[in-house]
């Protein structure tokens, strides 16, 4: 999502006691905190939120900050709305991996024993030596590295596309299928109205897939007769 650089301007926020200049003020001196916040949080390449999106969010933040901490004194403030912006940037990455924390922690401790291994090696270990490490086999490594990942749900709007072959359905149409069933039914009333004989001559060509010379030898006739009886079958 982007935004326009000025909906990051100081809002103009007038709390209950009067002192709306004060709040400006304060959110347009600490916005350089938002930003440096912000930058580090991305940069972490986690988050898979977009930057103006986690500035937004801090800002959001330390509007609420300043307006709760209406005291002209300046103390306290800075750790206190460093805290509380932090935590709406983390909060937003959570919403948007709900998995992130679990996924975290076991990456974590993935990296520990990596490092671990490579201490006492003097080398990073492979994936064989790591997995003896953890006691595990290489397949179930394999799952845990997969499950270190977090799970990010995308609008179905920014996946789904009509023009996507991913989404595309080769089957024919309700229409189409209609036809079809009609069609496989007048052919079937056709052929079971015919004489035996040429029932079998259709049979043996189009379902058997005969040619004229074997469905000659299978009725022991000529083959100018099978033609014969083909013709008049159909």
């Amino acid at each position: 999502m982007k935004h326009d650089p000025k909906s990051f301007a100081a809002p103009q926020v007038r709390n209950a006691y009067g002192g709306g200049n004060l709040v400006a003020d304060r959110v347009r001196r600490f916005q350089p905190m938002v930003r440096k916040l912000a930058w580090h949080v991305h940069g972490s390449g986690r988050s898979g939120i977009e930057l103006d999106d986690l500035m937004q969010a801090g800002l959001v933040a330390l509007t609420e900050c300043a307006q709760k901490h209406d005291n002209p004194s300046e103390d306290g403030f800075a750790a206190y709305a460093k805290l509380r912006v932090r935590g709406a940037m983390v909060d937003l990455i959570r919403r948007a991996t709900p998995l992130a924390r679990p996924a975290a922690d076991r990456r974590r401790q993935l990296r520990a024993h990596e490092a671990t291994l490579a201490t006492r090696l003097g080398r990073p270990g492979s994936e064989a030596e790591l997995a003896a490490e953890l006691h595990m086999t290489p397949r179930e490594l394999v799952q845990l590295r997969a499950a270190c990942e977090p799970v990010r749900i995308e609008p179905i709007d920014d996946a789904y596309s009509d023009s996507n072959l991913a989404f595309a359905d080769d089957r024919p149409d309700s229409f189409a299928m209609l036809a079809d069933q009609q069609m496989r039914a007048e052919l079937a009333s056709a052929i079971g109205a015919l004489p035996e004989r040429l029932q079998l001559i259709v049979q043996l060509y189009f379902a058997e897939e005969l040619n004229l010379h074997e469905i000659a030898e299978t009725l022991q006739v000529s083959v100018p007769r099978v033609h014969q009886l083909k013709a008049q079958a159909l």
